[in-house]
């Protein structure tokens, strides 16, 4: 099996708020719920999805696997600055829920990320080639920080960064689609979606994530009934992200618009 990416399930019929340990984790396969899932749109021609995998080898006896009957990938996609790289999978036929297989609560649109929240990655990249399932621990990166980083305009509203200033720690080829995830009050909440990077691990170049948060809205516009669970973190004292200024970077004059830019709408 050639597996090409991985995302977050956002599932119906449970509630999302249940705890575990990344067991919302997918696999995809193939060459190019009913349960819908949420992964880059760069990942949306992969047929098949592997659920309850924990390895790429050997047994895997809590693994099942369903193949996709619907995709819609945002119209606003573009696949040349990653904006909006997100698109919804829809199943062949519902999944049951166990301790291996579960869904994960989604950012509400009212969500907000400061600077230094941790959040978890999890895949099979390539940064460490390994059949098991792995997981990095990296915190968030502001989008003014990020922007500077990567160039003014470079990160739009619809992006999350997450990283160390000094690299070392990373999403990498292989785990783009695969979800972030950060955990409040003893629920984790899908922050993001792995998306792209500069190389892998490199530093004061953190890895850039779909913001999740930004598509409540479409998201519940493209599922009519059992729409998936969104719950809202909140991140507690203050962001450091405001203070942030390099050339070209407009002032903050709104410290409570915690994004920037906001080139596009989704």
């Amino acid at each position: 099996m050639s597996v090409f990416s991985l995302w977050s399930a956002k599932a119906q019929h449970q509630d999302c708020r249940r705890t575990g340990s990344f067991s919302w984790q997918l696999a995809l396969a193939g060459q190019s719920a009913k349960i819908w899932e949420s992964v880059g749109a760069d990942c949306c021609s992969l047929l098949t999805v592997n659920l309850g995998r924990q390895s790429l080898q050997g047994s895997n006896p809590n693994a099942v696997s369903r193949t996709v009957t619907k995709i819609i990938t945002h119209p606003n996609y573009n696949s040349i600055t990653y904006n909006s790289d997100i698109c919804l999978l829809q199943l062949s036929s519902s999944v049951t829920f166990n301790n291996y297989i579960s869904p994960v609560c989604l950012a509400a649109s009212d969500s907000t990320f400061y600077s230094g929240v941790n959040t978890w990655v999890t895949g099979w990249g390539m940064s460490l080639p390994s059949p098991n399932l792995m997981e990095v621990q990296v915190p968030v990166v502001g989008n003014r920080q990020c922007n500077c980083n990567y160039g003014v305009g470079e990160i739009t509203d619809n992006m999350i960064c997450a990283g160390l200033s000094a690299g070392g720690k990373d999403s990498c080829q292989g785990d783009s689609g695969g979800p972030m995830v950060s955990k409040q009050n003893r629920r984790w909440v899908q922050a993001g979606i792995v998306s792209f990077g500069t190389g892998c691990a490199r530093p004061n170049l953190p890895g850039v994530y779909t913001r999740v948060s930004q598509y409540q809205t479409w998201i519940n516009s493209q599922i009519s009934s059992n729409q998936p669970g969104f719950m809202t973190f909140t991140s507690t004292g203050t962001n450091s992200d405001f203070s942030v200024t390099c050339t070209g970077l407009p002032c903050n004059h709104n410290p409570s618009n915690h994004h920037y830019p906001s080139n596009y709408d989704p």
